[in-house]
């Protein structure tokens, strides 16, 4: 789980450094420096960096990753932040998997709990969410769903292997056996909740 704790005062200047990073050259390391050439120079906008880390678009030392250098491709930048923001805010997620401007107290309420934040601050964090989801096509990291329940399926198979079968008792005429579950690292629960319901309808009814 997870809930990015950045924000920046100027929500409405989003736009216009992802704009910079879209449009121009990659750097070799995103600074102060360079915030200010690209017109950014209040001290309030060095809280752009700490964002775009907590995004993934840069390393802890600040360099470009393949994020960042995904997102200057114009046919795939919105696809690209809807990932970053899927990542950085999962737990916004997991309340509403679509959010909208109409879910905007409940997700303010969120940062608010989860950071034992101020109210000012729980909006501002609340704000530059909602600026950064306008960038975003949150539908391009959904796999169709065909392709997503073979793949739920094709997990379930790998997950649930007998192992040789042990007699409890020689009086018994039955053999037992025992299972190991080697569930796989994934964070879409619905593959837990199908390894589940199949074992439920395998071993359990």
């Amino acid at each position: 789980m997870g809930l990015s704790s950045s924000w920046v005062g100027a929500a409405g200047r989003v736009p216009e450094v992802f704009n910079k990073i879209r449009d121009g050259q990659a750097p070799s390391q995103v600074t102060n420096q360079l915030l200010k050439d690209w017109g950014f120079s209040s001290s309030a906008d060095r809280a752009f960096i700490p964002l775009l880390k907590s995004l993934g678009f840069l390393t802890p030392t600040g360099q470009p990753t393949q994020r960042y250098h995904d997102y200057r491709d114009h046919s795939r930048s919105k696809v690209v932040m809807g990932e970053a923001l899927r990542e950085a805010y999962q737990d916004i997620f997991l309340i509403k998997a679509n959010p909208t401007k109409a879910d905007q107290g409940s997700i303010t309420g969120k940062f608010k709990s989860f950071h034992n934040a101020s109210d000012d601050v729980a909006q501002r964090m609340s704000k530059t969410f909602f600026a950064l989801l306008e960038l975003a096509d949150l539908s391009g990291g959904e796999k169709p769903k065909a392709e997503k329940e073979a793949a739920v399926e094709e997990q379930i198979n790998s997950a649930a292997k007998p192992v040789s079968p042990v007699i409890s008792s020689p009086a018994l005429a039955g053999l037992h056996y025992n299972v190991q579950i080697h569930l796989p690292a994934t964070k879409d629960v619905e593959v837990y909740n199908a390894i589940f319901k199949s074992l439920r309808e395998h071993f359990v009814d």
